[in-house]
């Protein structure tokens, strides 16, 4: 899920980032905002995270899907059935049997012990009473329907599983891990997006910083063609140092150009990942930093352990491997389930059909080959597969921490170069410019000392930019992406702008 992000409330750049977002016909708007501004609009805007949570609820539907298997299942079902033949009952062989018990007793047969009558009298009852019984028996058909061949039923039907081996069980375990697992691609996603911010967003800190740079090239380079013309016309200097001032002025001038350009092509790509149109043109507040010191590396490994997302979702693979594994292994037990069915109505179905059935079935399969036991045997081996490739991808983002935490040092340290390597260069250029105008150096040696300003201002943003990025996957790879923000605002931070 996405983190919680307190909303600023004097924000009011937002609304309009997002009510303007999508209309191509309106002005394009020019809008100055911080870093975590930018965060909090991606957060609201971005198609990725919006696509994960999307397939959170999905997993979360899957769940309930799950815990609903050990319910019982009612529905209703309508048959119509049409048979080759009737199905009858013959009870022609019981009329025989006792058609001449019947014609005998009431022709022969002699009767008494009745009391208060006569034993002739007793008979001829008796005897009438037989040939009566014989009568109803000769006139009933003794070949019954007792189903016809055409009929209709729509009953009401419950099954509800008992016991399943631990199926049921490990399909609930299954839905479960999965709900987790969405989370930590949600944080994978997240951490993601927050590198790619981190990266627009401070690089185009870094193209309006060049930008500066090759402003002040540009009017400084305008200003030395300006003197260079000067002292031409009094004769102090030739014609060549004007000319050598005019190719690079003009150089200055592509270089300030293409500056602009590249600047508008990362804002640009800014403006994608925040997902807020093109009416919008983004331009930083946040400076570029550094850090003269952070956490030790262990500090990072540590968290690493666990809270890397793509090692949790490793994890979750091993344990989803292991319910299958689980599953499986329930195809060698008993199935038990209660069943039954209700006679809601019917068309011409038998009279000896119950109205209502209920019971208890079990289902027991012995044996069917060797193959439960290669499918147990290959979730079994796909478990120890699975921790194979964790204990793989931990050594990776062990030697990904490492390498992007040295990165870090290597680029503090050239920062602390560069400091020393600008003040000589910035105390070089004005010796330079002095020199010039007191007609003891020549316009070149001036320009050269302007563009080594340039040159190490532009290679410190460039470092403080590389620092800015590497610090941000360092934090991505432990787990803590949204811990950046916070490094950017501890008192020994260090930051770089040119007014």
């Amino acid at each position: 899920m996405k983190p919680m992000i307190k909303k600023n409330t004097s924000l009011a750049i937002l609304p309009l980032l997002l009510g303007l977002s999508g209309h191509a016909a309106n002005p394009v708007i020019i809008k100055k905002i911080t870093f975590d501004q930018a965060r909090e609009i991606t957060w609201q805007n971005s198609h990725v995270l919006k696509q994960v949570d999307y397939l959170q609820l999905q997993k979360d539907q899957e769940r309930r899907a799950a815990r609903g298997l050990y319910y019982p299942t009612v529905g209703i079902i309508a048959n119509a059935m049409l048979m080759s033949d009737p199905v009858t009952l013959d009870l022609t062989p019981v009329k025989d049997a006792i058609t001449p018990l019947y014609k005998t007793l009431g022709t022969y047969g002699k009767f008494g012990d009745i009391p208060g009558v006569p034993d002739e009298v007793a008979t001829q009852m008796i005897r009438q009473k037989m040939l009566a019984g014989l009568t109803e028996i000769e006139g009933q058909d003794w070949n019954q329907v007792i189903q016809k061949k055409a009929f209709g039923v729509i009953a009401a039907t419950m099954s509800w599983p008992l016991y399943a081996g631990g199926k049921i069980r490990a399909a609930n375990k299954a839905a479960s891990i999965n709900q987790l697992d969405v989370v930590e691609i949600s944080r994978q996603k997240q951490g993601e997006l927050m590198s790619e911010l981190v990266e627009r967003y401070y690089g185009l800190c870094l193209a309006q910083q060049v930008v500066t740079v090759r402003r002040e090239v540009y009017k400084g380079l305008e200003q030395h063609l300006d003197d260079a013309s000067k002292l031409e016309k009094e004769g102090m200097i030739s014609n060549a140092d004007v000319l050598h001032a005019k190719v690079y002025h003009a150089q200055a001038s592509r270089e300030l150009t293409r500056s602009l350009q590249q600047t508008d092509i990362v804002r640009q790509a800014l403006g994608g990942t925040m997902a807020i149109g093109d009416t919008i043109n983004i331009e930083t507040l946040s400076n570029l930093f550094y850090l003269d010191s952070i956490e030790p590396e262990a500090y990072f490994i540590h968290f690493a352990a666990t809270k890397n997302p793509l090692l949790n979702q490793i994890e979750s693979k091993k344990q989803l491997s292991v319910q299958a594994y689980n599953a499986l292994r329930a195809d060698f037990l008993p199935a038990v389930a209660m069943q039954g069915t209700y006679d809601i109505v019917n068309k011409d179905l038998s009279n000896y059909v119950p109205d209502w059935e209920i019971g208890i079935g079990l289902k027991w399969t012995l044996f069917n080959g060797v193959s439960r036991f290669a499918k147990v045997k290959a979730a079994s081996i796909q478990t120890k597969e699975v921790e194979e490739y964790g204990r793989k991808a931990q050594t990776d983002v062990t030697s990904m921490i490492n390498k992007l935490y040295h990165e870090l040092n290597m680029y503090r340290d050239q920062l602390t170069e560069l400091a020393t390597a600008r003040e000589f260069a910035e105390e070089y250029l004005r010796a330079r410019e002095t020199e010039f105008h007191q007609e003891m150096t020549n316009s070149t040696q001036v320009i050269d000392a302007r563009l080594a300003l340039a040159q190490v201002k532009t290679e410190r943003l460039q470092v403080m930019f590389n620092y800015d990025v590497t610090l941000a996957k360092l934090l991505e790879y432990a787990g803590v992406p949204a811990d950046f923000s916070s490094y950017s605002t501890r008192t020994n931070v260090k930051t770089e702008s040119y007014q």
